[in-house]
């Protein structure tokens, strides 16, 4: 299968999208189309584990790696030692018609393990197979879980390196932690002095540069991305859509061929955009339900087809949510224009440019039938946590409970009760303040630090404070380094 990019005037294959990251002109890579399913092939995924599933969801998409290469990185990125379920992406009952999909049982406590220990293998293998013998270098634009995710994804991976930006002021103390504690001797995080839209326009504005990529090249350097532009993070996302659907299949909760809505909390696209796939490829999916917080500029964009950026930004207690400019949007622009390159061009040039873009009624409509749109601030976030408590004995993360919130006031205004997922994509422990806050109140844990938070929520729900986040106490911090915002500093930081 051939890859093209989002913006035109590019065809490569699996391998090369997934070690060059960002197409030529800023355009993201998308598969020339998309691999068909029916519902017995779906079936037969109930019987299977989840590293099987991997295997045969890849493999429609990965033709250019043999079938033993795809099935030695799944059993490394997914193995006993990396994730505390042996179900890897177990799925929850919360009552007749909700499940929730747990994605946080990785090493790093959050959704991006699902992709994040699999790229490395990847980009490994790829970089072999085009005859690439340069150090690659990863930069990482992280509004919270990515950052940790990559670091320990490419942590000593012989032939790489590792270098995260994140907001200085915008993820939790628990994320920064994780991240600053890192060790590894081909890993490095910087702070950046701003938001975390500041950070991924200074690492797009880098991959753009040609001068940079000389300089880099002159240190026999080559630029790969494990932000959720890269391909390679996409694709693994696509497979626990249909392992939650053989679940459903497997245990007799829905029959196959059944619809069923997806509801994602959703701050770059990424996440919810491999639902679409999977609904490209064939999976019955009725709706996807894009849930996003105070920062609502998706919510808006499905709500008029117009997307823009003139608002306020807004730090959240769902800190990886905290983003204006969602980038994997533009996969998806690229199906609404009819795959026209140049069109989707003009659209991000006027973001750009004037900060908004206009799909058109005709284009808007045709997206609304596969996609619906709400929001949560943090009022709501915070009393739905401690309502999934009282209602279901879970306790969810700050980025779940808005997804939750969200598809409560979808099913009260449309009265649509398809059975439906809820993405769970972190650990509530990653947010101990502010979940904790959420369940005895504010002032209880007003004088506590991130770790007695932890104590506090593991005594209420009764679930054992996971090791990674118990470790963070003793752990010395390595990277202290912090840049200025704009792609001139952070390139002097990635060098330096």
């Amino acid at each position: 299968m051939s890859y093209l990019s989002t913006r035109g005037g590019s065809v490569v294959t699996a391998s090369q999208a997934i070690l060059r990251g960002l197409a030529a002109g800023g355009g993201l890579y998308v598969p020339a189309v998309y691999p068909q399913v029916d519902l017995p092939w779906i079936a037969d995924l109930a019987g299977l584990p989840y590293t099987a599933r991997a295997v045969r969801v890849l493999s429609l998409y990965l033709e250019d790696y043999s079938p033993r290469e795809i099935e030695g990185a799944v059993a490394a990125a997914y193995s006993p030692d990396r994730f505390d379920d042996p179900a890897i992406a177990p799925l929850r009952q919360l009552d007749d018609s909700t499940w929730m999909l747990e994605l946080f049982h990785g090493p790093t406590l959050a959704f991006k393990d699902m992709a994040l220990q699999l790229l490395p293998h990847l980009i490994r293998m790829a970089a072999e197979k085009n005859g690439e013998h340069r150090e690659i270098s990863i930069l990482v634009a992280t509004s919270g879980d990515t950052g940790k995710a990559a670091l320990e994804g490419f942590r000593d991976v012989a032939g790489t390196s590792c270098t995260v930006f994140y907001p200085r002021d915008g993820v939790s103390d628990i994320q920064k932690l994780q991240m600053v504690t890192t060790g590894g001797s081909n890993t490095r995080v910087i702070a950046v002095e701003g938001n975390f839209d500041d950070a991924q326009t200074g690492v797009k504005a880098l991959f753009s540069s040609p001068d940079f990529a000389e300089r880099m090249n002159a240190r026999g350097r080559v630029l790969s991305s494990a932000n959720s532009i890269n391909f390679g993070r996409l694709v693994p996302q696509v497979v626990y859509y249909f392992s939650a659907y053989a679940d459903l299949v497997s245990r007799g909760d829905i029959v196959c061929g059944a619809p069923v809505n997806f509801v994602v909390p959703t701050g770059n696209f990424g996440d919810i955009l491999a639902g679409y796939y999977a609904a490209r490829m064939g999976l019955p999916v009725q709706k996807l339900i894009c849930a996003s917080n105070r920062n609502n500029v998706l919510t808006d964009f499905f709500a008029k087809g117009t997307y823009s950026v003139h608002r306020p930004f807004y730090k959240t207690a769902s800190p990886s949510m905290d983003i204006l400019v969602s980038s994997n949007l533009e996969r998806l622009l690229f199906d609404a224009a009819d795959r026209d390159g140049e069109l989707v061009a003009l659209w991000m040039q006027q973001l750009k440019e004037c900060g908004s873009y206009s799909v058109g009624e005709q284009r808007w409509s045709r997206l609304v039938e596969q996609f619906s749109a709400g929001f949560a601030n943090d009022r709501e976030t915070f009393a739905q946590i401690a309502q999934m408590h009282r209602r279901t004995g879970v306790v969810p993360d700050t980025h779940t409970a808005v997804a939750a919130r969200v598809l409560d006031n979808y099913r009260a205004e449309t009265g649509d009760l398809t059975p439906a997922v809820i993405v769970s994509t972190a650990s509530p422990y990653k947010f101990c303040a502010d979940v904790t806050a959420s369940l005895v109140g504010r002032d209880r844990v007003r004088d506590l630090d991130a770790f007695a938070c932890a104590e506090e929520l593991s005594r209420i729900s009764g679930t054992p404070v996971p090791a990674q986040v118990a470790a963070l106490r003793s752990l010395p911090v390595r990277h202290t380094a912090v840049t200025a915002r704009d792609p001139a500093a952070m390139a002097d930081a990635v060098l330096a």
